[in-house]
């Protein structure tokens, strides 16, 4: 018999369309009652949810960190619970014909013995930042995408700008890149184009651009 330490508790078994609970009710003469039901992953089900545990005075609740569709429960259920959330690898069922009620009644157990390590879960306000900070890092990782796309371009095109330029995406490197674009095969002088900071001589960049010089139209 395994020591039990937490008298009434819930596991959850969350998927992608259903959640399936479990509560288990331990009474002083340590005989545990189940409770089970399944409620859909819509708003209204997860409402229901947090009811039927409020029915059982159910405020300890555990389950997986599957994908995402723990955060929708988790948002829900913070507001009158307190959600462990569960690492799979702590939770994994034991082989054999398993079923998603098993796995609710399996994660209430492990939960009611205490034999669950929790995960961190921040406040709502650090969440909030972690999900700016991913997507302004994933925005930063597809602009580095597209300079790569455009600088290989350029490359193949025989625009050696990179040779000449620090930053072809800077101002002058663009102003010429823009006026080759819009003019195709002219001869242009590039200097009009160049910052009078650049420490790269006119000529050098000059003969960076693959441009129709007189002797060749002749």
């Amino acid at each position: 018999m395994f020591k039990i330490f937490r008298n009434n508790c819930c596991g959850l078994d969350v998927h992608k369309t259903w959640i399936y609970a479990c509560i288990g009710i331990t009474d002083p003469n340590g005989r545990t009652e189940y409770k089970q039901a399944r409620f859909s992953s819509f708003s209204n089900g997860l409402r229901d949810l947090a009811a039927w545990l409020s029915r059982y005075s159910c405020t300890d609740v555990c389950m997986e960190s599957t994908g995402k569709y723990w955060i929708p429960v988790f948002n829900i259920l913070e507001k009158s619970c307190f959600v462990t959330l569960a690492h799979p690898k702590y939770t994994k069922p034991q082989k054999g014909n398993k079923t998603d009620r098993k796995d609710a009644k399996w994660i209430c157990d492990l939960f009611m013995c205490d034999m669950i390590k929790p995960s961190f879960i921040p406040s709502p306000e650090i969440r909030q930042l972690r999900d700016l900070i991913r997507y302004r890092a994933k925005l930063t990782n597809m602009l580095t995408g597209e300079k790569n796309r455009a600088q290989n371009c350029l490359t193949v095109s025989n625009l050696k700008l990179d040779d000449v330029f620090s930053d072809v995406f800077g101002k002058s490197a663009r102003s010429i890149t823009n006026f080759i674009l819009e003019h195709p095969g002219e001869t242009f002088d590039v200097s009009p184009f160049v910052d009078p900071r650049c420490k790269t001589p006119v000529s050098e960049i000059q003969a960076a651009v693959p441009v129709m010089t007189k002797a060749t139209k002749k």
